[in-house]
């Protein structure tokens, strides 16, 4: 769900090329997947940002989601559907599911102080506060989650708070709120955190804030507001962190409506459905997918996630992205200069099943991208198929000069198969190279291009080069999920 009020840069890549790569292994597998996303429309910052354009925010979401889905079309993102959470679908669903949870009991109304700025005369929602964070102290963090510790709390928890708006010191004013009773999920929440399936850090994680307690939450914002009206409450809003997750159930409707399918949607959302779902999101965002969607899922009567998988960062030469040091890299900017397999390829060697940081360092993935991919994988080819092309008419051998090889390649499908299925991208990486390096260890021993010299032995160089060009395609295969421009 990236938010629709800036381009999408190198950092928002690495989940979007880790997504697509175990998606075009479970096609390859034969499975029916629906890749899905959308962008992430409503709050405060895109209004705000809109009247800075001077224009619409309706303008603006519209032109970014233009925008975004050329970046990944650029790197060969494969989704299904790309739509908004600016939308028809996703209002009757985020209405729906607010109702069912009011019915039974899980919306709470009360009245709340809240930070106002006097200066622009509007309440301030949690992203428009920076103050320090009350838990671990850290300075420079918004109102409603730090960036350092992953606590959440409300903005007038803040320390030393400032509105990011004008700069002035709020001042508190009463309003009534619609809180979600997110205590009232604990076992379950508990439950799903001890089952196994999710990574162990988000696990741990999950725990600590567990043992500190989980607050209810608050759904509602104040107008004025870009989202979407909560029913029989006007001049309130739903909280943009309330519409955003059910955007994904609002995608898959749009593309269920598309296809002209009006079973799937229940059949993949209902409450026993046996469909798997996953979702791939940044250690940034585990709280509300971990605790809150779940939670909201669990009820309004919808099935839950099957899983979470989350990732780290992407750093730049081993700093954060930075616009000053020139490391700030739009996803369109890259694409000017460098092909989108190469980063697929650089992000997917780096990547396993933890939240680990990833860091693209430029110098790294030069000498990467050209070890393993032009040297090894590409050059394997050009050394057989010149000949093969040349001297027969582009017609291979009828027979494998060395089955055992051979079958040593196709062998490594198990191992590599499950390091695509576990997101182990960086071992099934380290697999598929070592194949190529007994590849090109077998084309070094017999010596195409010393045979091809000596009379009367056609037949070996033809069973030669055709035995790389097999090795070749099945490393091809292999390398599918990750470079679809190549393969």
């Amino acid at each position: 769900l990236p938010y629709a009020n800036g381009s999408i840069h190198l950092g928002h890549m690495l989940e979007h090329i880790q997504a697509d790569v175990w998606v075009r292994y479970q096609r390859m597998r034969g499975h029916e997947v629906n890749f899905i996303c959308a962008d992430d429309a409503h709050g405060t910052p895109i209004m705000l940002k809109a009247q800075q354009l001077g224009i619409t925010p309706e303008q603006m979401i519209g032109e970014m989601s233009q925008e975004h889905q050329t970046d990944f079309a650029g790197f060969n993102i494969s989704y299904d559907n790309y739509h908004s959470t600016h939308s028809e679908e996703n209002r009757q669903l985020s209405e729906l599911i607010y109702t069912r949870l009011k019915e039974n009991g899980f919306i709470k109304n009360r009245t709340i102080s809240q930070l106002y700025d006097p200066e622009k005369g509007m309440f301030l929602p949690d992203r428009f506060v920076k103050g320090t964070c009350p838990k671990c102290k850290s300075p420079d963090q918004y109102g409603d989650n730090c960036e350092v510790c992953g606590a959440t709390y409300s903005p007038t928890e803040l320390i030393e708070p400032k509105s990011v708006v004008s700069g002035a010191t709020p001042v508190m004013r009463d309003s009534e709120h619609f809180f979600f009773d997110l205590p009232s999920f604990s076992e379950m929440l508990q439950a799903w955190t001890r089952s196994g399936a999710l990574q162990e850090q988000v696990a741990n994680k999950m725990q600590e804030w567990f043992e500190s307690g989980l607050q209810q939450w608050d759904i509602s914002r104040d107008a004025p507001y870009f989202g979407f009206e909560i029913p029989n409450a006007p001049g309130k809003y739903f909280y943009v962190w309330l519409d955003a997750p059910i955007g994904y159930m609002g995608s898959f409707k749009n593309l269920c409506d598309k296809r002209g399918d009006s079973v799937s949607f229940d059949e993949y959302w209902k409450k026993d459905s046996t469909a798997e779902l996953y979702h791939f999101i940044g250690k940034d965002i585990v709280y509300f997918h971990s605790l809150f969607w779940p939670a909201m899922l669990e009820g309004s009567n919808f099935r839950k996630p099957t899983n979470l998988f989350v990732h780290g960062y992407v750093t730049v030469n081993g700093a954060k992205m930075s616009k000053s040091r020139g490391t700030f890299i739009k996803a369109s900017t890259w694409l000017n200069h460098f092909d989108a397999d190469s980063l697929r390829y650089y992000y997917t060697a780096k990547l396993s099943s933890r939240i680990d940081d990833i860091d693209l360092n430029l110098e790294d993935f030069v000498q990467r991208v050209n070890a393993d991919i032009v040297n090894k994988v590409v050059n394997l080819a050009s050394r057989n198929a010149g000949f093969i092309n040349k001297r027969f008419d582009g017609v291979l051998a009828s027979e494998l000069a060395d089955p055992e090889l051979y079958k040593t390649f196709t062998d490594a499908a198990e191992v590599i198969g499950e390091a695509w299925e576990s997101r182990e991208f960086g071992k099934a990486v380290r697999e598929i190279m070592a194949l190529a390096d007994l590849a090109n260890r077998y084309v070094d021993e017999q010596a195409p291009w010393v045979v091809a010299k000596q009379e009367g032995r056609d037949a070996d160089l033809q069973a030669i080069c055709s035995m790389g060009i097999n090795l070749f395609r099945v490393l091809m295969t292999y390398l599918k999920p990750v470079l679809p421009k190549l393969t």
